[in-house]
């Protein structure tokens, strides 16, 4: 086997592939130019969209040449794969700015520079639209469209679990649309394997068929398991929503403590997946008598560091060791928190508790911190709220003149005072 495929296999990502023979016999002998999308449909990409793209790396790495495709193009329309109703359309406005902020996420996980370090594969990053957008109707049907057999499509699961509830005709494209793609960086990059989450399977399957009979080539695809927790919960999801990479959308401090909360039974799994940790190192976490919390540690420290730097990662260490051991928290174990900043003058009239907890990450809404409270788990400092009507000013301030607010054991937040 591939040396590369086989990091992939001892690494736990792989799920099935069209031909492990050939394609491993193909990647002995050169490195190859291979690719995965991502369809910007939000401002940011979430932790469960980047097993393909760690798996790049680790291709990267090995010397073969990532093509990150953003689709532009295909975003107007919506992925069915994995959906039970049609998405919400984008304008092309929201694409384009979408399309910014996801190639800087993916440049956290992916080396795009120039001249990459050596025997590091040179990576490319391309959008859709730029061969999408311009395409004739008829043209496409008469060229491509007739390729593809309507019964062979509703074979494949993406659109079997779309027919009962409505699938459109514009979602129906979806698969020649991306097989096109398949097709046109195959001709244009020398293209020869296209990889993805198991959900894509059928839209693999189909670019490989077309460029066959396109052109006679031979290409591959490789999928990967959709990962899940073991509890059972879909992997990047928290009881805040999504996982985002975008700090914004989900702070640097939540995202290492997601990791840091992460079930005992998944640690070494998400180590091999969601670091870069060499297999022996990760290994050394599997031994008898090594103390989980050190790995889940670990995990939470590699997983920040690379997705938010190394700075955010360890604010968000300091942070989270600092509350754990229930320390007073210094101005240092408090910048990983986090924050809102309120003006003096509001605090001084006074600001109703449960409006304080909703304007932070800890309630969304006044009923849910009515709720915390009610439950014995919302706190200011070291004072428990018992009082839903309580009004908060400035005797709740600390030696730092902010208050640190607290959902149950591990969930704070930092309010500042300007």
């Amino acid at each position: 086997m591939n040396t590369a495929l086989q990091t992939l296999i001892d690494r736990g990502f792989i799920k099935a592939c069209t031909d492990f023979d050939a394609l491993s016999d193909l990647m002995d002998k050169e490195k190859i130019t291979f690719y995965v999308g991502a369809d910007p449909t939000g401002r940011s990409l979430h932790i469960g969209h980047m097993v393909p793209f760690f798996a790049m790396h680790h291709l990267q790495k090995a010397g073969h040449n990532p093509i990150a495709l953003v689709g532009g193009g295909t975003a107007m329309i919506g992925d069915p794969s994995g959906k039970t109703e049609m998405r919400q359309m984008l304008s092309p406005e929201q694409v384009q700015e979408n399309c910014k902020s996801i190639k800087a996420q993916l440049g956290t996980v992916v080396d795009f520079s120039e001249h990459p370090s050596d025997g590091m594969g040179k990576a490319i990053m391309l959008n859709n639209a730029d061969w999408l957008t311009d395409l004739n109707y008829i043209t496409f049907l008469r060229e491509i469209g007739r390729h593809f057999s309507v019964n062979r499509m509703l074979t494949f699961e993406s659109y079997k679990q779309r027919l009962e509830r409505g699938l459109s005709f514009i979602e129906f494209n979806y698969q020649l649309l991306q097989s096109y793609d398949f097709y046109i960086l195959n001709q244009e990059h020398g293209c020869r394997l296209q990889i993805g989450g198991d959900d894509q399977w059928g839209n693999i399957v189909s670019g490989i068929e077309l460029i066959r009979r396109m052109n006679g080539g031979e290409c591959y695809g490789l999928t990967f398991n959709l990962i899940t927790r073991s509890d059972g919960h879909k992997m990047g999801k928290s009881e805040k929503g999504a996982v985002f990479l975008d700090p914004e959308l989900f702070s640097p401090y939540d995202f290492y403590q997601y990791w840091r909360n992460v079930n005992d039974d998944d640690v070494i799994k998400f180590l091999k997946l969601f670091t870069f940790l060499s297999l022996e190192e990760i290994a050394q976490y599997e031994k008898d008598g090594v103390n989980i919390n050190e790995a889940k540690e670990r995990l939470a420290y590699e997983q920040t560091k690379i997705i938010h730097g190394v700075d955010e990662a360890e604010k968000a260490r300091v942070a989270a060791k600092a509350m754990f051991k229930g320390a007073d928290l210094g101005q240092e174990g408090r910048e990983g928190m986090p924050s809102i900043t309120i003006t003096a003058s509001e605090l001084e009239s006074g600001i109703p508790v449960l409006d304080l907890f909703s304007r932070t990450d800890l309630a969304a809404t006044n009923s849910d911190a009515r709720r915390l409270v009610a439950g014995g788990g919302a706190w200011i400092g070291d004072t428990r709220i018992d009082d839903p009507r309580t009004v908060i000013d400035e005797k709740y301030l600390d030696a730092f003149g902010e208050m640190i607010l607290r959902a149950g054991k591990k969930r704070y937040f930092r309010i500042i005072i300007a």
